[in-house]
């Protein structure tokens, strides 16, 4: 069984490749929930920040270049997000004035990081698996966010402030008026990145329509010496959330991949996916986005040779 994103799609057994009717309910799964995600996140940040006010959770998650890191990380560790679900709520972080470097690493450690992916890679793994996983997605996350930021790369980043200046250094008006105000907020978020969202979605359902298992087992099994590279790789366009890909890499290892092209899959797939890139191009000029996507690339090869040496 392979769940995408949140949405549990089953995968025919053997080389069999998926039908199109498949392929189309794939499709309308995957953007049916990520809208009600994107919506739901969205508004809920949105109406926090008019709750809280801009300046108390910029203060909050305010902390230099090592502190700050630190907290979005650990935000990121309790938000277990897929990687499109990532997106509302650092687009919130960004609008209320959140320093570039704590948003990274939240962006970062939000779709790999949380208890449930943890406790999950013990029970199937073993818990050194589970140590060395945690120690490299989260190392990862704070050399990901200390890198751009040591590179500038924030200026590479699209305006993503609503029009109309700080509007939550109002007072509260209320839940139903407030909601009101968020809602419409969260409708603005979301047009821009409609149609990159409608792009990935379909990009990432012919892929998933297009490629066996077996495949997989091919490319990424003893017999090839770039085995880790190439499954983090392909774990990118295969959009597969990290408690989802958990058991799919067991079943993997069963059929004679190794742990590392495994482990490499799953952080290239969880951090990082063509919905997400696609979404996130509303966001991060392209060099920004290149960046993005040759860090959780590099995150993805990085565990896929550690991890195993935990064993």
């Amino acid at each position: 069984m392979l769940l995408v994103g949140t949405c549990r799609v089953v995968r025919p057994r053997g080389d069999i490749v998926n039908t199109w009717a498949e392929t189309v309910r794939t499709f309308g799964m995957i953007t049916g929930e990520l809208v009600v995600l994107f919506l739901a996140i969205s508004f809920t940040v949105a109406l926090l920040n008019r709750k809280l006010g801009d300046k108390r959770i910029q203060s909050w998650l305010t902390g230099g270049k090592l502190l700050g890191p630190l907290k979005g990380a650990g935000v990121g560790a309790v938000t277990p997000f897929c990687s499109c679900s990532t997106l509302p709520m650092l687009v919130g972080m960004l609008n209320a004035g959140v320093p570039f470097v704590t948003a990274t690493a939240f962006l970062v450690a939000s779709p790999l990081l949380n208890p449930i992916i943890l406790g999950a890679v013990g029970v199937l793994f073993g818990w050194g698996v589970a140590a060395g996983y945690a120690v490299i997605a989260f190392g990862g996350t704070l050399a990901v966010a200390a890198g751009w930021d040591r590179l500038g790369l924030e200026r590479y980043l699209k305006k993503v402030r609503v029009e109309g200046g700080d509007t939550h250094a109002e007072p509260w008006a209320g839940l139903r008026a407030e909601s009101r105000a968020a809602w419409r907020q969260a409708l603005s978020d979301f047009r821009p990145l409609i149609l990159p969202l409608l792009a990935g979605v379909t990009v990432g359902a012919l892929i998933y329509g297009a490629v066996p298992q077996s495949f997989l087992v091919t490319v990424a099994g003893p017999g090839n010496p770039l085995a880790v590279p190439v499954a983090a790789v392909i774990g990118i366009p295969l959009y597969v959330r990290a408690e989802a890909a958990l058991p799919i890499g067991l079943a993997l290892t069963s059929a004679g991949v190794g742990l590392g092209p495994v482990f490499a899959l799953i952080i290239g797939g969880a951090g990082a996916s063509i919905p997400e890139v696609s979404m996130l191009s509303a966001l991060f000029k392209p060099r920004l986005l290149g960046a993005f996507i040759g860090s959780i690339l590099t995150v993805a090869t990085a565990g896929g040779f550690l991890i195993p040496l935990f064993t």
